[in-house]
């Protein structure tokens, strides 16, 4: 008996090797999603989705692959008339403290210019959205395909800028929000492969002042033209640094303050957070030894003074952007160092913190007076976990995924509103007193964005695979993208 159930088992698995050697021969590879499931999946070859993509944009430039966003309003690609101190109208700040929104610079309208939108918190001011969307969804006004990687889009002066994994290269690119259409490129050698998270840069270029700052998986840096492309100034963080790379690459979107620009290489002996002039890249200061983590820095005002608030693999620190000082520092841990969602500021003195795997929540309360910095907890709890997925503020109340649930948390007491509706890890935005969810299998969702209950109101399809990246909102056209494609959706109302 003994050994016919060893020769069943031996059959067995002789039968499932067989198996997976022709599923990998055709194509078959096992990917995870955010929550460590395997699934079984049959992607193009790196070098056939370049090729796809490259061919794509050849036929764009020789005639129209898309349809055009109608005409009003139109969006203007001048460049700008005066200096950065005068950049255009600033932005309705409704969705923000008063004293946060004055620490940050005016931002012209149809601009999204830096990850998770112009104050990082997820949330978009500028005008009110189509909520009406009809239970079929909303046709894309285009949809193309894509190189690899998580990135976003920055978008300004009618220019969508991103970075795309192509092949054995990272491709900046820059494209026309309102018809798809690609503008400029550039491209660097250098392929980031990683099993568990998935290949192609990390981190969402940003906009500042008719420069496009982009930072690659492998910490390659340059500052570009926003118009053409020409590389201004370049270095590798890494390398100028010290720093190793990270598991899951580099992650942190560059912030661009006044003529500086802030990274998170993660080196040690005070390489932390370096911040490079703006214009040249010459180094400015460098402060922490601490290793990096995957959230990008922010520019706030907290307690009455300006700082960067930084999230690193073991604490949540406020740095004086002139020189990089330490003010405080509050210890936050997680496992594997992932601490990978923005921190949220719900008023001028106090900060909203969560990760996953089992880490949960938690808000702080910060006071200045002589000199002296305190952080006081609030509370705490696990009722908000966002592994990679950031939340978002509106009237009070935290709107997130807790892991792959989406969930509502009272912001003065942590409590627990609601939590329904399975998005998988996608991403959340804010806008016109909504959510808009990007799910992790690409569909988008419209969710009331109300303490009372879970209400959603549509639900759609417009990407297809797995989708961690976060959508971007500028001018009432919302972009969206994954590992293989993207698309533009009309919710001007």
């Amino acid at each position: 008996m003994f050994r016919r159930l060893v020769k069943w088992f031996a059959f067995v698995v002789m039968g499932l090797i067989v198996v997976g050697v022709v599923l990998y021969a055709l194509g078959a590879r096992i990917a995870l999603d955010g929550g460590g499931g395997l699934h079984i999946r049959f992607p193009r070859s790196a070098d056939a989705q370049a090729r796809d993509v490259e061919a794509h944009r050849a036929a764009q430039r020789t005639g129209v692959t898309a349809t055009p966003v109608p005409a009003e309003p139109p969006v203007s690609t001048e460049p700008e008339p005066s200096a950065p101190a005068r950049a255009a109208a600033d932005v309705s700040s409704d969705a923000m403290p008063a004293a946060v929104a004055a620490a940050l610079p005016p931002v012209a309208p149809g601009a999204w210019t830096d990850f998770r939108g112009p104050r990082r918190d997820g949330a978009y001011a500028e005008r009110a959205i189509r909520t009406d969307w009809p239970a079929g969804g909303v046709t894309p006004l285009w949809t193309q395909p894509a190189g690899g990687g998580y990135a976003s889009f920055a978008v300004a002066r009618g220019r969508a800028f991103t970075i795309e994994q192509r092949g054995e290269e990272e491709v900046v690119a820059a494209y026309d929000p309102r018809t798809g259409r690609e503008l400029w490129t550039v491209r660097w050698t250098a392929a980031f492969r990683e099993f568990m998270g998935g290949d192609g840069p990390r981190a969402t270029p940003t906009w500042a002042a008719g420069h496009v700052y982009a930072l690659g998986a492998q910490g390659e840096l340059r500052c570009l033209d926003e118009a053409t492309g020409r590389v201004v100034w370049r270095t590798n963080i890494l390398e100028d640094s010290g720093a190793a790379n990270l598991q899951w690459g580099m992650a942190a979107s560059p912030l661009v303050i006044r003529d500086m620009v802030v990274v998170l290489p993660g080196g040690r002996n005070g390489q932390s957070v370096v911040a490079y002039d703006r214009h040249t890249g010459a180094r400015v200061w460098s402060a922490l030894d601490d290793q990096a983590a995957y959230a990008s820095p922010m520019l706030v005002t907290l307690a009455g003074v300006e700082q960067v608030l930084a999230v690193t693999a073991s604490r949540i620190v406020g740095l004086s952007p002139d020189r990089g000082s330490l003010l405080w520092e509050t210890p936050w841990t997680t496992q594997y160092g992932i601490n990978a969602a923005q921190p949220i500021i719900v008023s001028d003195n106090r900060v909203f913190y969560s990760s996953g795997y089992g880490t949960g929540a938690a808000m702080f309360e910060l006071s200045h007076a002589e000199g002296r910095w305190t952080v006081r907890e609030v509370w705490r709890n696990n009722r908000m976990k966002n592994r990679f997925a950031s939340s978002v503020l509106h009237e009070g109340f935290l709107y997130g995924l807790d892991e792959a649930i989406l969930a509502c948390v009272d912001a003065g007491t942590g409590e627990l509103r609601w939590k329904g509706g399975r998005y998988g890890y996608g991403q959340v935005v804010l806008a016109g007193g909504h959510l808009i969810v990007l799910t992790e299998d690409g569909d988008l969702a419209l969710v009331r964005a109300t303490p009372e209950r879970h209400e959603e109101i549509a639900r759609f399809g417009v990407l297809d695979g797995k989708t961690w990246n976060v959508p971007a909102l500028a001018g009432g056209i919302l972009l969206v993208r994954n590992l293989q494609g993207m698309a533009a959706i009309d919710v001007r109302r």
